[in-house]
């Protein structure tokens, strides 16, 4: 009983002068926000006067034009330095993970890939090497038709002394 436990009356009170709390907050930084916004439409744009005739439209919407490149690149350019600092940061994290030497290494999936398929991988599309795996087996089968040769002889030799002609030849050698 060292722990009281509230009621749920009071519970339940409590959370919702927490909301009103909350909801007083965010309609204050709303506010605050639209004033920012409007004094800084009043500072940065002014009230747009239309000219009468067309050859004043015409260099107004010249103008407009120009301000509007301008903003581009502004905006291009902080968008540029965005993405470098994020890349910057994501690099910090990497070797950050490296001086402490814990990072999960991912489970890797099992791939059934041919050779050939594996080196297009790898180096692209561009490069195409085959990796013909059936000529090397096929020079190794080229020197056992020359051990087979040299076997041949031996069985010859062995089937011409099998039988009694075979018995024959040995002792007439022999002899």
């Amino acid at each position: 009983m060292a722990e009281k436990k509230m009621t749920l009356s009071r519970r339940n009170y409590l959370k919702s002068l927490l909301l009103q709390i909350g909801q007083t907050m965010v309609d204050e930084a709303a506010k605050q926000a639209q004033e920012e916004k409007t004094i800084y439409m009043e500072e940065n744009c002014p009230v747009l006067s239309l000219p009468g005739c067309m050859q004043e439209l015409q260099e107004l919407c010249r103008k407009l034009h120009k301000q509007i490149d301008l903003v581009d690149d502004e905006r291009y350019d902080m968008d540029m330095k965005v993405k470098k600092s994020e890349k910057e940061i994501n690099d910090l994290k990497l070797m950050i993970q490296d001086f402490n030497g814990k990072f999960r290494k991912p489970a890797l999936k099992k791939v059934r890939m041919s050779a050939d398929a594996m080196l297009a991988a790898l180096l692209g599309s561009k490069h195409k090497v085959s990796m013909d795996l059936r000529a090397n087996l096929k020079q190794v089968k080229k020197e056992a038709r020359d051990e087979e040769k040299q076997t041949g002889d031996w069985r010859k030799k062995i089937e011409d002394k099998s039988g009694m002609d075979g018995r024959k030849k040995m002792f007439e050698t022999e002899a």
